[in-house]
This record gives structure tokens, sequence and C-alpha cells, in this order.
């Protein structure tokens, strides 16, 4: 029979001791000195002291926690030395049936990895959905691991250490995160969906308005129907919005959504874990046949991270009247306008159609978004939801620096006209610049020379800017410092320079009351509510200006990493999202009724 968290909290020391053995590999006190912070509200409480505990030990007791595990596919499991739960582990994974080539291959990478780090790698093999990583994405992984820092790969150990303790603990307790593998395979099923160039490769490329973006675009609005949702359309730019009535029909609606495009060879989970959690909540709704006082309106932005066209958040700029007229005659790469685009997409593409979506802030309660932290914060502190209290307002540029191009071998140092190395000097001084704030940041993301050759001084380059600061005046100094900093460099080193400015957003700091209810609602589930700022821009910041939001942060793997293929969460805690919406909204229907 499976434990229970009644049976754990009102078990004495010993046994309790007992019913928690081997959660952490030939490291029982971890459990042990967690059990006396009983009785454990959820097993999400559970894992967190455990994690709290592991996190103060010290890096000793740590190593030797490291330590504590076999290597993988290594003498131990030759031996059939392994613990009962890594047997089971890696004999799921395959690695008890590695072909030759194989097996030596993960000998080499033990032996190497140890020579370096002295330790044995740590995976959770099991992975983030919890059925099994395949041998060659074990393999992968190690390989790509060996080249860590150390102190970067020790914490990176003790992550996967805690991943696999949770899996452990689930199967004590007859656990499974049926929401969290439920969303887990809706955005797995979603990434089949790439641009050409991008998906022969197995990238995840998805821009605004392309057979790709379309594609994901009619997949959600199928996903939405079957869950239930009452209206689904795809709206004059592309969004996909669903509408799941309240109880009266004309009740107000809760606005919540984020977006599925992606940035180029980016993650799975930007943007589409905030269509796809609120999406699994509709459809439990929907099951239950159970209406609340308010409606549901889900909205899948067709473009946020302005890849094909200079029209960063147009999706959600649309809702709130800020579609500007000029986009329509951008031109992409290939030379293809905007309004082109549209129309071959079967939209309007004329400004009353854009207009006409613009929502009326009467008719709702409030906007609330959930979204993959894109951030280590969360990671390195082992937990698994944080609260956002503030989106970080941001500027970006699109730039041109010209001289004058010339041989490389014949113009001295003292008369070249090198607009490269102009960006060069102002890309350091943006890094020194936004470090002496603390908590601005500053990127220059692309940087290009046009028909550049490797014996020719540099006439022309091409370049981004992106600058963000958590309130505006931070922000627009940081900015006016920068764009200062280029006139300087271009005066001096005699170029000429040119700026547009492609995007602005406001900070957007959470509305305190939706704020505490996302407070509530992680509270509800035993855990400690943490509270971050979001560095990055989201739909939030655009729906700020017309209503009421805030913001749910998932943790993610790898570091936290995002806009990159390595972008990952897990099940479990994605069915902690799905929980705490869920709770936000059973919070707001007592509000409300």
């Amino acid at each position: 029979m499976p434990l229970t968290l009644e049976q754990l909290n009102a078990a004495d020391a010993a046994e309790a001791a007992r019913l928690l053995d081997g959660l952490y590999e030939h490291s029982p006190w971890i459990a042990q000195e967690a059990l006396a912070q009983r009785p454990f509200r959820s097993l999400g409480h559970l894992k967190q002291a455990m994690a709290d505990i592991v996190r103060t030990a010290g890096a000793d007791r740590q190593l030797a926690l490291i330590r504590a595990h076999p290597e993988l596919a290594g003498k131990a499991m030759v031996a059939k030395a392994l613990t009962s739960e890594s047997t089971s582990e890696q004999s799921r994974a395959g690695l008890t049936n590695c072909t030759p080539e194989e097996f030596a291959q993960l000998q080499q990478l033990n032996a190497d990895y140890n020579a370096k780090f002295g330790f044995p790698f740590i995976l959770a093999v099991r992975g983030p959905r919890g059925t099994g990583l395949t041998r060659q994405q074990i393999i992968e992984t190690f390989a790509r691991r060996l080249e860590n820092h150390p102190d970067f790969e020790r914490a990176e150990a003790l992550r996967n250490i805690h991943r696999i303790a949770e899996l452990r603990l689930n199967d004590k307790f007859g656990v499974e995160p049926v929401l969290g593998n439920l969303v887990w395979d809706w955005h797995e099923d979603l990434a089949r969906h790439s641009d050409p160039g991008f998906a022969e490769k197995g990238q995840l490329t998805v821009t605004y308005l392309t057979d790709a973006h379309r594609a994901a675009a009619r997949q959600i609005a199928d996903t939405m129907r079957e869950a239930g949702f009452d209206e689904v359309e795809v709206d004059a730019v592309g969004n996909v919005v669903g509408r799941y009535r309240g109880a009266p029909e004309d009740a107000r609606f809760l606005l919540t959504g984020s977006h599925y495009d992606t940035v180029r060879n980016g993650g799975k989970y930007d943007g589409r874990l905030g269509i796809f959690t609120p999406l699994a909540c509709v459809r439990e709704l929907a099951r239950a046949r159970r209406r609340l006082p308010f409606g549901i309106e889900l909205v899948a932005f067709a473009e946020e991270e302005g890849q094909r066209y200079k029209a960063t958040f147009l999706g959600s700029g649309a809702l709130t009247g800020h579609f500007d007229p000029k986009w329509l005659d951008q031109k992409d790469a290939d030379g293809v306008a905007l309004r082109d685009a549209m129309r071959h997409a079967g939209l309007p593409a004329t400004l009353e159609a854009i207009a006409a979506l613009k929502r009326d802030p009467r008719r709702y309660l409030g906007f609330v978004e959930v979204h993959i932290e894109q951030g280590p914060v969360l990671n390195e502190l082992d937990l698994p939801l944080g609260v956002v209290t503030s989106i970080n307002g941001g500027v970006r540029f699109q730039c041109e620096v010209t001289g004058m191009a010339s041989h490389a071998g014949t113009t001295p140092m003292d008369r070249r006209r090198d607009a490269a190395v102009a960006v060069a000097e102002l890309a350091l001084y943006v890094e020194q610049r936004a470090a002496r704030d603390g908590d601005s940041v500053g990127t220059i993301g692309m940087l290009q020379v046009p028909s550049g050759s490797i014996n020719v001084v540099p006439g022309r380059c091409l370049f981004s800017l992106d600058l963000r600061a958590p309130t505006d005046a931070q922000r627009d100094a940081l900015v006016a410092d920068v764009l200062a900093q280029l006139r300087e460099i271009c005066a001096r080193r005699g170029l000429h320079h040119q700026v547009e400015e492609t995007m602005r957003a406001a900070a957007a700091p959470s509305a305190p009351a939706w704020q505490q209810r996302w407070e509530a609602a992680v509270q509800a589930l035993g855990l400690a509510p943490y509270r971050m700022p979001s560095g990055a821009g989201h739909d939030a910041m655009k729906l700020h200006e017309i209503l009421p939001q805030a913001m749910l942060f998932v943790r993610g793997q790898n570091a936290g990493i995002s806009h990159n293929p390595l972008e990952s969460t897990t099940s479990d805690d994605m069915e902690l999202g799905v929980r705490a919406f869920q709770h936000l909204l059973e919070q707001l229907a007592k509000e409300t009724a």
C-alpha cells in the first residue's frame, strides 16, 4: 500500500525514518533531519524540507552525498551491488542493456568525469517526465556536463539528486503528476512544428505566420475545443482565443495566456507553459461540468519574440490597442511585408479589424500569466515556484554604425574608420554601465558586418541593443548613457550611426491583490511563497497597461536556461503550476460569488 502523509506525520521518529529510507542514496541523515519539521502539509512541503537540509549542510556533507551515488553503468552495476532503487532506475533507462560501444563510451566518460571533478556523474535518468531518458540522451548529457566548471557541476549534481529523491518519493506515496504529465505531453506534441531550415536539424523555431506557426495555432485551437472551451477562434492578428463562460453567461472574464511563437532554435516551454497550464484547468472544469462565477478567456498570443518582424508584443499589444500601423509595411528577411504575410495566412490585414481586438477593461477581472522562469534563481534555491513582484521595463533598438571599408593590410591602425571596433567598444561599455546599477541588464545580441571579409576593415556594422531595468526611470537613465556613449565613440572615431527604437515596454509591477492571490495559492500547496522580479519581458507587461496583472514562475532545469534547446522543466513542477492556478481560480470564485 502507498504511504500517506497521515502515516508519516503520526509515526514515531524511528518508524518515520524507516518509511523514508532510500530516498537519498546511503544518506538517511537528510530525511531524519527533515522529519523535525513535521507535520508536513503536503508532499511538496516534505520535498522542500529535505532540499533545504541539503542546501545548508555544508560542502563536506554535500560531497559525501554525491559520492554515495554509483556511477552510471559502472562497476557497482556490473557487480550487481546497486541499491534496489538505483538498480530499477538504471534498468529502466536501458543502461543494463548497453551495446558494447555504448558501455565503452560510458566507461570512458566516467573516468574522465571522475578525473576532473572527483565525484561520480549524477543524472536523474528517469528524466523530467519520469518515464526515462534514452541511452543516447544520457550519453549526450554526460558529455555536455563534462565541460562545466567544477562548482557549477557540483550544484548540478545536487539538483539531479533532488530530482531522483522526488521521483522515489512519488513512488513511495503512489503519486503521479497526472495533470503535469498532460501539460508535458501537450508541449512535446506542439514542438513538432518548426520552421524550414530548423526542423531538418531537429531545432524548434516558430516565427510569426510561417506555415509552422499556423500549424501550431491550429493545434492549440483543436486542443482548446477538445478541452471544452465554449468558443475558440483565431483573431485578426493570429492569436488563438478560447473562452469558457462563467455562470451567469454575461459574467466578467479572467484573462490569461502567453505566446506560442519562439526564438530561433529555442526551447519548448517559453510562453507555451502559460497557454497549457490554464488550458488544463479549464479541461478539469469542463470535465466536472462546473462553471465559476466568472469566465476564463485564454489567449495564445501569436507574437511576442520579435523574430520575423520588428513588432514585439504584436499579439498582446493588439488587445491593448497598441498595434503600430507602420508594422504592416515592415518586411522580413525575405522581403515579405507583414501585411502580405497576414493576407497569406487568411487574416484581414486591416487596421479596422485589428483595432476591433482591443479589450474593454470593464469586461475583465484582471490578467494572470504562468511562465517558466528563464533564469537560475529558483533552480539554485531548489524552489519549484516563484511569485513575480514586477517585470523589468525594457527598450530595444536596431542600430547601424558606418565607417569606411578599406584594405586590412595597407590601412594603418591610426587611419582606420572601423565600424565593428566601435560597436565592440560600445559592447564593453554596456556591460560596465548595466553592472553599475546591480539589477539593470544590457545586451548586444545581434552583431553583423554586412559583406564582411577577412582582409577588409569593416565599413558597416549592424547591431541590436536590449536595455532593461526594474523601473522606468532606471531604464531611461541606462538608455541615455548608452546612446550618449555611442555618439561619443562615433564622433571620436569619425563614424556615423543610426538608431531605430523597435520596442519600448514600461516596467510592470504586479497588482498587490493579484500577487497576494498567487502567494496564497503557493501556500495552499504547502510551500513557502518566494517573491522575485522578472528580468524577462512578458505579455503581462502589455496587459498591465489596461488591467491589473500578476505572474507565477515555474522552475526551469539545466540552471534555468531559456531561449535554448536545453530549456526544460519537470512534469512535477508543471503539476504544481496547474494546482496553483486551480487554487487561484477557487480563491477568485469565493471572492466573486
